[in-house]
């Protein structure tokens, strides 16, 4: 028990001698003790203290040969304490001003990475992730050869997953309140915009049922251009998935449409 309370004091002592070194060189230590003092402390991962140094040494230092370093170091100090917002801007402003340095490639890669960091969840708004896409197809624009371009590439599809479902979620939640039209123009964008989907085979069937519903709760002026969207609809989900779960289901739907539009054909013939 004795030994426990003797390191604590050990460390509480260590502790407030190395805080007020801290602050002596905070406050009236010259640009090279701030300086070293300011990498130490980031070598430590004491990024709180080394960044107030940083801050002071920005200005100080900035016509000096030193400045690029800090502006590195300033850089990293806000990502590693998950500061992903101004992170992603002293990366960016670093390979913006040192375009021709080792590191500004680095740069413009952790700039986009710590945007796709800051993307929240696909519930969200998303402004964030449309930033960092912009910013990884910036950086493969830039730096084609990178082997970092691979990474970039997966962060990207992982992004437009997230964008596919925030898309796929809300068009399903205006079929699920039965407002058909945006429905059907919600999941016709989801297979424009990600023709890939994994959910390709569920979209085209429910543009399907959207449809025919959508048809059903028209006026009769406006049936048939809505019935003709459920055939049509039906080709191009049966053509790409004629083995598929749905298929019975929207092969009724089909039928029944078809059914509404040669009634439609024989009424318009008696009229005549």
């Amino acid at each position: 028990m004795k030994n426990r309370v003797l390191v604590v004091i050990v460390f509480s002592l260590l502790f407030s001698f190395s805080s007020c070194t801290f602050q002596k060189i905070l406050k009236k230590g010259t640009v090279d003790e701030k300086y070293e003092a300011a990498v130490k402390l980031y070598n430590k991962k004491d990024y709180s203290r080394a960044l107030q140094l940083f801050d002071q040494l920005a200005g100080a230092m900035r016509a000096t040969e030193k400045a690029q370093k800090i502006a590195y170091y300033y850089a990293y100090c806000y990502y590693n304490q998950r500061d992903y917002t101004l992170g992603s801007y002293y990366f960016k402003r670093y390979a913006t001003n040192y375009p021709n340095t080792t590191e500004s490639e680095e740069c413009l890669y952790m700039s986009a990475f710590c945007n796709y960091q800051n993307s929240p969840e696909y519930s969200l708004d998303q402004t964030t992730t449309y930033d960092a896409l912009k910013d990884l197809q910036l950086f493969t624009n830039t730096y084609p050869a990178s082997k970092r371009v691979s990474e970039c590439n997966d962060l990207i599809d992982k992004l437009r997953v997230k964008l596919e479902m925030k898309d796929y979620k809300i068009s399903k939640m205006y079929y699920r309140m039965d407002d058909y039209a945006a429905s059907i123009k919600g999941f016709t964008n989801i297979l424009k915009d990600f023709p890939e989907s994994q959910h390709k085979e569920e979209v085209m069937f429910l543009i399907v049922k959207s449809y025919y519903r959508y048809a059903n709760e028209s006026i009769m002026e406006r049936q048939k251009d809505r019935h003709t969207g459920v055939v049509t609809a039906y080709n191009d989900f049966v053509s790409q998935f004629p083995n598929s779960k749905y298929i019975a289901e929207a092969t009724d739907l089909k039928e029944k449409s078809k059914k509404e539009l040669d009634a439609s054909k024989n009424k318009n013939l008696k009229t005549k």
